[in-house]
C-alpha cells in the first residue's frame, strides 16, 4: 500500500536538511530543538490521518488539511495559521486552469502541507532543500512556496496571451478560417485561472494584515511583491477576457457584413428579373387575345425587349450607385 508521506524534512537552518523522517513514529518523537520540520502528505491516502496525529495538530487543523474542496484563503486558530493556496496544473494531459490545491498548517517550527495531485512548485522547493540551496526557516519557506506557485502562473498566462494574439491575426486576415471552439477554450481557461487567482491574492493580503508570529519582518516585502504579481496577473486575465469578447464581436460583425452583402446581391438580382418574370408570366396565361401568337417575329422581338428592359434597369441601378 502506498504511504501518504511524500516527505518529512527537518531543516538545518542553513538552506538544507539535517535529516529526513520516514515514519509516523519518528515524526511523533520530533521536537523543535531538532529544527523546523516540513511534513508533506497526500491527504487522500488512508494513513494520512496517522501522520497528522503524529504531528500533534488540533482537530480543526486536521479537518482543514484533509478537506475535499478548498478555496484560497488564510485562517488562524489558536495554534497555527492555516493557508489554502492553488498552483497551476502542469501535470501531463492536464489543463493549467484546473489548479491544484495545497493546504498548509504553519507553526513557528512546524509546517504540515497536504495535497493530492502533484505540484511542481512543491517538488522544486523540496529539491532545493536537498541540494542545500533552499530556505532556512518557516518564514522563508512559506515565502518561497508562494513565489514558486506564483511564478509558474506567468508562463501559462503568457501562453494564453499568445493564443489571443493568434486569434486577432486570424480575424484581421479574413481569408483564414476561424476556430470558435479554440477561442472558447482559451476563454474558459482564463476564467478558470481568474477564479482561483483572485481569492489567492486576497489570501496573501490577509496574511500581511494578520502578520503571524512566524512571518519575519524581512519576508513581508517578499509576500507583498508576490501579491503585486498576482494583481498584475489578474489585470492580464481581465484584459484577455475583454480581448476575447472583442474578437467574438468582430467575428460576429464580419459574418453579419458578409450576410448583408450576399442578401444585397440577391435583392439586386431579384429586382433585375422581377419585371421579366412579370411579363413572361403575363404572356404565359392560356387565354385568348395574347398578342403576337400569329406572328413569326413576335418571340425574337419579345426577347430583345426583355434584354433591353434588363439593361435599362441595370443602367438605372448603376446611376443610383446600387451596383
Amino acid at each position: 500500500m502506498m504511504s501518504a508521506l511524500i516527505h518529512a524534512l527537518v531543516l538545518d537552518g542553513r538552506g538544507g536538511i539535517s535529516k529526513q523522517l520516514t515514519s509516523a513514529e519518528q515524526i511523533s518523537t520530533w521536537n523543535r530543538e531538532d529544527g523546523t520540520l516540513w511534513l508533506h502528505l497526500d491527504y487522500q491516502l488512508d494513513d494520512a490521518k496517522a501522520f497528522l496525529d503524529a504531528a500533534q495538530l488540533s482537530d480543526f487543523s486536521k479537518q482543514a488539511l484533509m478537506a475535499g474542496e478548498t478555496r484560497p484563503r488564510v485562517v488562524s486558530d489558536a495554534q497555527a495559521s492555516l493557508m489554502f493556496l492553488r498552483g497551476v496544473n502542469l501535470n501531463p494531459e492536464q489543463t493549467p486552469d484546473d489548479m491544484v490545491s495545497i493546504r498548509l498548517c504553519v507553526q513557528e517550527h512546524l509546517i504540515v502541507s497536504t495535497r493530492h495531485r502533484r505540484l511542481l512548485s512543491v517538488s522544486a522547493l523540496a529539491e532545493s532543500l536537498r541540494q542545500g540551496k533552499g530556505p532556512s526557516d518557516t518564514s522563508s519557506l512559506i515565502c518561497q512556496l508562494c513565489e514558486n506557485l506564483t511564478s509558474r502562473m506567468q508562463d501559462v498566462i503568457d501562453n494564453l496571451e499568445d493564443k489571443m494574439d493568434e486569434f486577432e491575426d486570424i480575424v484581421d486576415s479574413t481569408p483564414k478560417a476561424y476556430d470558435h471552439n479554440a477561442l472558447s477554450q482559451v476563454r474558459r481557461q482564463t476564467i478558470g485561472l481568474k477564479r482561483y487567482i483572485r481569492p489567492q491574492k486576497e489570501a496573501l493580503r490577509a496574511l500581511l494584515n494578520e502578520r503571524p508570529h512566524w512571518l519575519k519582518e524581512s519576508d513581508v516585502a517578499r509576500v507583498r511583491e508576490t501579491t503585486n504579481h498576482l494583481v498584475r496577473y489578474l489585470e492580464e486575465l481581465d484584459l484577455n477576457i475583454e480581448r476575447a469578447q472583442i474578437i467574438q464581436q468582430e467575428v460576429a460583425s464580419q459574418v453579419s457584413e458578409q450576410l448583408n452583402a450576399r442578401m444585397y446581391v440577391m435583392s439586386v438580382v431579384a429586382a433585375l428579373f422581377l419585371p421579366l418574370g412579370f411579363l413572361t408570366g403575363l404572356l404565359g396565361v392560356n387565354i385568348g387575345g395574347i398578342p403576337g401568337t400569329e406572328s413569326d417575329v413576335a418571340f425574337p422581338l419579345f426577347v430583345i425587349a426583355l434584354v433591353v428592359l434588363t439593361g435599362g434597369i441595370a443602367v438605372y441601378f448603376k446611376l443610383k450607385k446600387w451596383l
